[in-house]
């Protein structure tokens, strides 16, 4: 078995020697504690040396990329293909597949042959003869140098470092912008306190505080390149009875030089955003033109890179800067936040609060398209961005004014609604059924039913009824009731003087007694 092993100094083809050795693979760290061990189990049959750090950084980027270099290719051809009955043992098996298949080699990855290779590479020094450490080790930081700078130059993932580091910047120079400029309308209103209420614009404020100086000075100066005429004339009209306070020239000097920053802070700003916003064009223009630059270049730093982003799915874009809410829903079982920094965009920001969830899942769902297509596609124009655009368009324009829904499949038919309709009967509540009492007499009754019937019947002599006798017996009954009530309250009020009295006679008698 032959052993193909890559140094940073060139190839080495190693001969096993003891096959039977690679079966126990725990033990086989064992066999290469010395040189001496070492070169029982390995020998070697030939070493291709790199003739310079181009030929070195070449070789190593085919094999990173599973290919095969001109110089690996020229050592198989000489060493190995005399001895095309004997196995090759690599380190990589996509390299091993490409080996097969162009030079009809047989390849073998295992992994013994991986534990060999870190046995080799321990006593590499050893057993590659000619090469002193101090050479092998400059070559290995050389080629490590070289490889990193070839990387960061061209590979695809670093090519939107630019777009993270400008949003940052943007970001942080806003944060700053309103520092300086709350500072400089407090600063400056101590002594000019009226010009901050007519003046809201902030970069209009600074010039025109910079411009102003004291406000003295307004009566003469020309505020016309800053600011309209009707503010102007305010403006003036305004210094002429301000309350502020007397500043000496010194303050006024380091006002207007707090001015001078805001101004060039913000034009720097406005420089930024029109290099963020080609940059953007240019790397990603059709996620450009679903969400804006400065929300796609915000998701792409969120994610580190376009690459990261276009690996994530559309319900990740969707939340993506909103983890925190996210997690303290799914821990408290809440409902989960509908969107994170896609809120920002444009479609998302002209919708109707009810339609917002409704829109944000469809322009992530677009939107990650738009990503993939940026990220691995060959083409750089904004085609799909543009019509996937439209038809998110088209959707809102469809859900804001209710139309009606087209049925999935030939889209002829339309889905009807009918306007829903109550048509259940309403009954009242009738109280009269809770109470057993009769509402009117049975005598009240009895007569009634009596002028129904005599209403109805032809006229006959009137006939009085006479009463039962059980009638007359309660009634009797009813009248004596009452008169013995009446009785026994009388008795008792009768009562009560003559027991007062006794009382009083008592007393007399006893002061009597006592006399």
């Amino acid at each position: 078995m032959l052993v193909l092993f890559e140094t940073a100094a060139g190839y080495a083809i190693f001969k096993v020697l003891d096959e039977s050795k690679l079966q126990q693979v725990d033990s086989l760290y064992k066999e290469f504690e010395t040189p001496e061990k070492a070169n029982k189990v390995v020998k070697l049959k030939h070493f291709e040396k790199f003739q310079d750090t181009t030929e070195a950084l070449a070789a190593v980027t085919a094999l990173t990329e599973g290919k095969i270099g001109k110089s690996l290719k020229k050592v198989l051809k000489k060493v190995v293909a005399k001895e095309a009955h004997e196995q090759l043992a690599i380190s990589d098996a996509k390299l091993g597949g490409v080996i097969k298949e162009k030079l009809d080699l047989s390849c073998v990855y295992s992994p013994a042959v991986a534990e060999l290779m870190r046995c080799i590479r321990s006593q590499m020094e050893s057993l590659i003869t000619g090469l002193p450490p101090r050479e092998i080790s400059a070559m290995s930081l050389g080629l490590a140098h070289s490889l990193s700078r070839y990387k960061l130059k061209f590979s695809p993932d670093k090519v939107d470092t630019m777009i993270v580091q400008a949003i940052s910047l943007l970001d942080d120079l806003d944060k700053e912008l309103n520092n300086y400029i709350m500072r400089c309308r407090e600063w400056y209103g101590w002594h000019f306190p009226e010009l901050g209420k007519i003046v809201t614009d902030n970069l209009a404020y600074c010039k025109a505080a910079r411009h102003i100086g004291d406000r003295t000075n307004v009566a003469g100066s020309d505020l016309s390149d800053i600011l309209p005429e009707e503010i102007e004339a305010e403006v003036k009209l305004a210094a002429e009875i301000s309350m502020g306070t007397e500043v000496s020239e010194q303050d006024i000097g380091n006002i207007r030089h707090l001015c001078d920053q805001v101004i060039d802070i913000s034009e720097y700003r406005t420089q930024l955003y029109d290099y963020l916003k080609n940059r953007m064009m240019a790397i990603a223009p059709n996620l450009t033109v679903m969400v804006g630059e400065l929300v796609g270049a915000r998701l792409i730093s969120h994610a580190g890179s376009l690459m990261n982003l276009a690996k994530h799915p559309a319900s990740t874009v969707q939340i993506l800067g909103a983890e925190k809410a996210l997690f303290r829903a799914l821990k408290t079982r809440k409902d989960t936040p509908k969107y994170g920094l896609i809120y920002h965009a444009s479609l998302v920001g002209q919708t109707s609060a009810k339609n917002k969830g409704k829109i944000s899942r469809m322009l992530a769902a677009k939107a990650s398209l738009a990503i993939r297509y940026d990220a691995l596609g060959e083409d750089t124009n904004a085609e799909m961005g543009v019509e996937n655009r439209a038809k998110l368009e088209a959707r809102l324009r469809q859900l804001e004014e209710k139309g009606i829904r087209r049925i999935s499949g030939t889209g002829k038919a339309m889905a009807k609604a009918d306007k829903y309709q109550h048509k259940s009967e309403v009954r009242m509540y009738d109280p009269s059924g809770d109470s057993t009492i009769p509402s009117t007499s049975k005598k009240r009754k009895f007569e009634e039913v009596e002028e129904e019937e005599a209403a109805e019947e032809p006229e006959t002599p009137v006939v009085k009824s006479k009463k039962p006798k059980k009638e007359r017996v309660t009634e009797d009954l009813t009248v004596l009731h009452s008169f013995c009530c009446i009785f026994v309250v009388l008795t008792s009020v009768l009562s009560q003087p003559t027991e007062k009295k006794k009382k009083k006679k008592k007393k007399v008698k006893q002061e009597e007694e006592d006399d």
